[in-house]
């Protein structure tokens, strides 16, 4: 996971709908089937949320919270605050995900704020797809393509699976850009996955320094390799109404 990192930077990135947290980042997040009257959602990391890591093995649902938003429009200045009404899911098993519904739609947040939200890809990402890391904390962004895909990363006693692996360099992502949307860089406003981590210091599996375990169980780690994880497997788990619900037949999502 990543930690905080003093550190100043300017970009030119589209933040619209880009969101910041007090120790993290984050999206306005709809689904591909939305509807404009749904209760909005933002999207960040399973290790950014407010009551601290879930552990290994362990997923929230269902979960009310008041946390606060503030949401960036696209020149990057502060379009407004939202909050959230309940946490839907978080966990760091699999993927590192929480997704909190908000008290409001996605129609009251355009109407108040002129925002919009980014659309989450119900497919698996594609290796060598260039992309942006656009973070609300520290406002700014990363440019890089998708170099590969690791069987698993292993942090401290996480695994994550599938993760995606940064072309270098471009996204060499530091503390507080944890749970940044990785963002289709053809301007579609889509999110093909979710920032978190990258190896800090060129130890093995340890906090801030993941490692890749192949399919043969063979460990490799390299100092700066950055990654994301994949946010797909959200739309696993949603019922014939769109609504988010564990209780789905085949959700990939830990439960």
């Amino acid at each position: 996971m990543l930690q905080e990192l003093p550190e100043t930077f300017t970009n030119n990135y589209n933040f619209e709908g880009i969101a910041a947290l007090s120790n993290c980042s984050g999206s306005l997040m709809r689904f591909e089937n939305s509807k404009d009257t749904d209760k909005a959602m933002i999207l960040t990391n399973g290790h950014c949320l407010e009551t601290g890591f879930p552990k290994p093995g362990q997923f929230v649902s269902n979960q009310p919270s008041s946390r606060q938003f503030t949401l960036f429009d696209a020149n990057d200045q502060e379009a407004g605050t939202v909050r959230a009404s309940r946490i839907l899911y978080s966990s760091m098993t699999r993927t590192d995900i929480t997704l909190y519904e908000l008290n409001v739609t996605y129609a009251q947040i355009l109407t108040s704020y002129n925002v919009r939200p980014f659309t989450l890809v119900s497919a698996h990402p594609t290796a060598g797809t260039n992309i942006q890391v656009i973070s609300g904390y520290w406002n700014r962004g990363y440019t890089c393509t998708i170099e590969a895909f690791a069987h698993e990363l292993h942090e401290e006693g996480y695994i994550w699976q599938d993760s995606v692996r940064y072309s270098r360099p471009g996204c060499e992502v530091i503390g507080g850009t944890s749970g940044s949307p990785v963002v289709n860089a053809d301007g579609s406003r889509t999110i093909v996955a979710i920032n978190n981590t990258i190896n800090e210091d060129n130890e093995q599996c340890t906090m801030n320094n993941p490692c890749e375990v192949d399919e043969k169980g063979a460990i490799s780690y390299h100092q700066g390799y950055g990654y994301a994880e994949q946010t797909y497997l959200i739309y696993s788990c949603l019922n014939k109404d769109n609504q988010f619900d564990l209780s789905v037949k085949d959700c990939q999502l830990l439960h």
